[in-house]
């Protein structure tokens, strides 16, 4: 067991944004979480990372994982696009947990990085500013930035949206590789349910609470998905 969430309940700013959810993740898991705008997804993340408290229930770590060896990718803001700084900067930012007390980054630390740069063939950008790129480009910056943090757990949140349907394919065939070949567990949110049931292996669907949690093939067969999709769900 990679993560387990407990009866979790939170609320944020003062509204109900998850009522008694439980799930868990495993070793290889690629569970995409599903739902309505305003359903929880994003806050569910941020009570994964520890980024937001949580009112009852628990979050647990499994195989040695604590919540600052996460890799996570936000929604990027607009002012998040328009960040000034150059990609290999970006990119190391997210070996920090790795470097301890120490006020520097060290050699090993920078191989990750670098490692995450060749692996999503941006290499050659590593000296371009962040914001001078494509929204493709960034979102593999940003992936690269996320893997550089872990070597088992990876949150994605849309990591799609916003990108043409050549990028989003690329992009996807990433993450399912990622999953695949390195076995890293994937949790992504994502509102694009044709690519949610054609990598991820579980789903999540939440409206506060936990209206589906299962396999993949199940879910499709399922009330739930019919009724989200207007009756248009296939297997």
């Amino acid at each position: 067991m990679y993560l387990a969430c407990n009866h979790l309940t939170m609320k944020y700013e003062n509204t109900l944004a998850l009522d008694d959810v439980s799930f868990q993740v495993d070793a290889g898991d690629y569970l995409c979480i599903l739902g309505a705008n305003g359903s929880g997804k994003s806050t569910l993340l941020k009570a994964i990372l520890g980024l937001l408290p949580v009112k009852n229930g628990s979050v647990i770590y499994g195989d040695g994982i604590k919540s600052s060896e996460i890799g996570y990718l936000p929604q990027q803001t607009s002012a998040q696009k328009d960040f000034p700084a150059s990609v290999w900067e970006v990119v190391l930012s997210g070996t920090l947990n790795h470097c301890g007390l120490k006020p520097f980054y060290s050699r090993r630390v920078k191989s990750i990085a670098e490692h995450h740069l060749e692996r999503l063939g941006i290499i050659d950008l590593r000296k371009k500013s962040y914001r001078e790129l494509s929204g493709g480009q960034q979102q593999r910056v940003l992936l690269a930035r996320a893997l550089s943090a872990t070597k088992k757990l990876l949150l994605l949140d849309e990591p799609v949206t916003g990108l043409d349907p050549v990028i989003t394919a690329e992009l996807y065939g990433l993450i399912e590789e990622i999953n695949q070949k390195e076995g890293i567990a994937i949790i992504m949110v994502s509102h694009d349910m044709d690519g949610a049931l054609k990598h991820s292996n579980k789903i999540l669907h939440l409206d506060q609470k936990v209206l589906f949690f299962g396999d993949t093939k199940t879910y499709t067969h399922s009330k739930i998905c019919r009724i989200f999709l207007g009756g248009e769900c296939q297997c």
